[in-house]
């Protein structure tokens, strides 16, 4: 009788041991699942956390983004099964908002180079002998005073070894005085000047000396150019005589120069069409580049 009850008590003894066994918490689980459980909600899933869990005591450390997901966390740990105690050790850290580049803009284009500066004009100085061919025939006799003539540059003008007017260059200049000389007294006069010259599309305004020759009665005939100056030239074709001022002016024409008749007789004043005049400049001349 006393050996069944001893046989019965054990067995009590083992139930009972059996079933506190059962119940001792799985520390590995309860880690395992607050952790994933903590992963999955929307409101601690930013949370950065460890979970440790020893006999049914959960330590959570880590950080959480806000106070809520805080207060989050403890629930889901406290909800699990197997948790006796629970010590929250996580701080609120909110999280960084995402840095959003800036549009990169384009680098602005470099400044254009500064152009090169414009060349100093040319500045043909006053006494700069310009040699033209006329375009038509001029005399005493047929000329008016105030007559427009047409003449090309006979030859290129340099200012300072730069090229300044070209060779074929317009030139036109004024008949100053066309006066007819008389059978026996009188004399005959022809006075031409240069009024302007145009290169390319620009046309430059002109001033030179009277390029002057007259005929006398009895035939003495003079060339001169009046208003002063240095010589620049002489009369080819034996015209010869006194004259009024100096006599500067070089008159190249196809029978020489100014072209009388002889020495004698009711001869004018004739100057060929394509005859070389020489002028001389009375004011300077500024050519733009």
């Amino acid at each position: 009788m006393r050996s069944r009850i001893m046989a019965q008590l054990s067995l009590i003894l083992l139930v009972v041991l059996s079933v506190g066994c059962s119940k001792k918490p799985n520390d590995a689980q309860i880690t395992n699942d607050i952790q994933q459980k903590v992963a999955a909600d929307p409101d601690t899933k930013d949370s950065s956390i460890t979970v440790d869990s020893k006999d049914g005591k959960v330590t959570i450390q880590g950080k959480v983004p806000t106070p809520e997901a805080r207060t989050k966390v403890e629930q889901i740990a406290k909800a699990e099964p197997g948790v006796s105690d629970l010590d929250n050790e996580t701080s609120v850290v909110p999280v960084a908002a995402p840095v959003v580049a800036a549009e990169t803009q384009p680098a602005p284009p470099p400044p254009a180079p500064e152009p090169p500066p414009p060349p100093p004009p040319l500045v043909l100085k006053a006494g700069t002998p310009i040699t033209v061919k006329t375009s038509q025939a001029l005399s005493s006799k047929d000329s008016q005073t105030g007559q427009t003539f047409l003449a090309t540059l006979a030859q290129p003008v340099s200012a300072n070894g730069r090229p300044a007017l070209p060779a074929g260059a317009t030139v036109s200049g004024t008949v100053v005085t066309a006066k007819t000389k008389g059978k026996i007294k009188g004399e005959g006069q022809l006075d031409l000047a240069l009024t302007s010259i145009s290169v390319g599309s620009h046309s430059y305004p002109i001033q030179t000396q009277v390029l002057s020759s007259t005929v006398k009665g009895k035939g003495k005939r003079t060339a001169a150019t009046t208003g002063g100056g240095a010589a620049g030239g002489a009369l080819i074709g034996g015209i010869a005589g006194g004259g009024k001022g100096a006599g500067i002016g070089a008159l190249v024409g196809a029978g020489a120069g100014f072209v009388g008749g002889a020495l004698t007789g009711n001869k004018q004043i004739e100057i060929p069409a394509e005859s070389a005049l020489t002028f001389t400049l009375s004011q300077p001349l500024t050519i733009k580049p």
